[in-house]
C-alpha cells in the first residue's frame, strides 16, 4: 500500500520502537494503557454526483487505537495506528501510523524518537504556520487530520520560554480521494508519480524550529521550517492511458511563522502569519481574528462563542490554496450538560466573488463511551474559477458513531 511506511528513512523510528518493546518487556509488570476508538460513518451527498464514476452516499469503518506505556522515569512509549476501510473510494481505504515514538525526558529537556504529530497555530478556520505534518486530505477537507512524520524532537524547556527543534528524514505525501471519491478535483491527482524538486524526493531531511513562550494574557511563537512543502502545486499531466491528470510538485522551500493568541476576559484575539519562499514567488499570508464567550446564556449552563477571522494571501488568484481574502463566522454553542453536546456553525464568504462555503458540526455523547457527530457542508455559488469548484455539487451530512475504549 502506497501510504504504508516502506522507506529506509524510517528505521530509526521502528529502531526506537524495538528498544521501547524491549524495555518494557523487562519492567516486572507490563503496565500498559490501552484506549482509543472504533467507529462507523455514513454520509449522503444531496445532489447527484458530476461524474458518472461517482457515488451519492458511502459508508465506512475506522479503527484508531493507541497504545501507551510510561515508566517510573516520566519516558514513555506510544504506538497509535490508524486504519479506514470506505466502500466507494478505494484511495480513502488507507492505513497510517499517526504516532510511533518514544519519549525520553530530563529536567528541562525531552527527546522524541519516532513517528509523531505536532500542531502549531492559534485560529480555527485556517491553520498557517501548521507545517510539521502532512494533511491526510481524504479524511476531510478542513485540514484538521494529519499524517504521522517520522521526527527527532528535542524540546528544551526552560523559564524563559520552549524550544522546538525537529529533524525529519522522510517526506509523507499529501493523500487526495480517487475517481470514485466525492469532494475531489475535476482531473484526477496522480499520487503515483508525484514530482520532487529534491534529487532526493521523500527521502530529503527537513527540519523545522519554534520558541514559544508567554507574558501576562499573551501566547506567542515564531517558527521557522526548511524543506520540501507539504502543500503541493499541480502540474498538468496524462496518465498511461492518456487521460489528463493533476501531478503534484512539491517544491522545497523556507517558511518562516509566528502565530500569537491573547486571553483577555472573555476575548480571545488571535493571529497567525507566515513568509515563504520557493513555491513560486515570494509571498507573505495572514489570518486572525477573535472569539468571544457569552457565558451562562439567560442563567443557564449554555455558553455562546462567536467567532470573526480573515484569510489573506498576497499571491491572490495565483495562491495554492482557496483562502486568498476570505472571511469567516461562526458561533459555537457548548450545552455544558452531561452529556458534552456541543454545536459549530460556520460560514466562509471569499471577497471577491459570491462564494460561500457554509458548515455544521455537532457531537453529542450517548453514556461513557459512545459519541455521535454530525457534519454538514454546503457550497454556494461558487464560480468556475474558484478553487474549489469541482465541489460545487458535493454538499453532504455525515453521521459518525463511535465507540471509545
Amino acid at each position: 500500500m502506497k501510504n504504508l511506511f516502506n522507506s529506509a528513512s524510517l528505521a530509526f523510528g521502528l529502531v526506537m520502537l524495538s528498544v521501547g518493546l524491549v524495555m518494557a518487556a523487562t519492567t516486572l509488570a507490563f503496565g500498559y494503557e490501552l484506549s482509543g476508538n472504533v467507529s462507523a460513518e455514513g454520509t449522503i451527498f444531496t445532489s447527484d454526483a458530476i461524474h458518472p464514476e461517482q457515488e451519492n452516499s458511502s459508508v465506512s469503518l475506522a479503527l484508531a487505537p493507541e497504545l501507551y506505556h510510561e515508566w517510573e522515569s516520566g519516558s514513555a512509549l506510544t504506538f497509535a495506528p490508524y486504519v479506514r476501510l470506505d466502500n466507494t473510494d478505494p484511495e480513502r481505504t488507507h492505513f497510517d501510523i499517526r504516532e510511533l515514538n518514544y519519549l525520553l525526558l530530563g529536567e528541562t529537556w525531552e527527546l522524541r524518537l519516532g513517528v509523531g504529530k505536532v500542531f502549531w497555530g492559534t485560529t480555527e478556520f485556517v491553520h498557517l504556520v501548521d507545517i510539521v505534518n502532512q494533511t491526510d486530505f481524504v479524511e476531510g477537507i478542513d485540514g484538521e487530520d494529519k499524517l504521522g512524520q517520522p521526527m527527532l524532537h528535542l524540546a528544551l524547556v526552560n523559564d524563559w520560554g520552549v524550544i522546538d527543534m525537529f529533524a525529519l528524514p522522510y517526506f509523507r505525501e499529501r493523500t487526495f480521494p480517487g475517481p470514485e471519491g466525492r469532494l475531489r478535483f475535476g482531473l484526477k491527482v496522480d499520487t503515483d508519480h508525484p514530482v520532487y524538486e529534491s534529487a532526493d524526493e521523500e527521502h530529503h531531511t527537513d527540519y523545522a524550529f519554534r520558541y514559544s513562550h508567554y507574558i501576562g494574557v499573551l501566547d506567542f511563537g515564531v517558527s521557522y521550517f526548511t524543506g520540501t512543502g507539504r502543500e503541493p502545486t499541480f502540474l498538468p499531466g496524462t496518465d498511461s492511458g492518456g487521460q489528463p491528470v493533476l501531478i503534484p510538485f512539491y517544491e522545497l522551500i523556507d517558511q518562516t511563522g509566528v502565530d500569537l493568541q491573547v486571553v483577555a476576559g472573555q476575548w480571545l484575539l488571535k493571529l497567525e502569519g507566515i513568509q515563504r519562499t520557493g513555491q513560486g514567488e515570494d509571498f507573505m499570508a495572514l489570518t486572525g481574528g477573535f472569539e468571544y464567550t457569552f457565558t451562562g446564556l439567560g442563567g443557564s449552563a449554555v455558553n455562546l462563542g462567536v467567532i470573526g477571522e480573515w484569510a489573506y494571501d498576497d499571491r491572490g488568484e495565483e495562491a495554492t490554496t482557496p483562502n486568498e481574502d476570505d472571511i469567516m463566522a461562526a458561533i459555537r454553542i457548548a450545552f455544558n450538560d452531561p452529556s458534552g453536546s456541543e454545536v459549530l456553525e460556520g460560514m466562509t464568504l471569499d471577497t471577491d466573488s459570491s462564494a460561500q462555503i457554509i458548515s455544521v458540526e455537532a457531537s453529542r455523547r450517548f453514556g461513557s463511551s459512545v459519541k455521535a457527530s454530525l457534519e454538514a457542508y454546503a457550497f454556494v455559488d461558487l464560480p468556475i474559477d474558484d478553487p474549489l469548484y469541482s465541489m460545487r455539487g458535493d454538499d453532504f451530512v455525515s453521521l459518525e458513531i463511535a465507540y471509545y475504549f
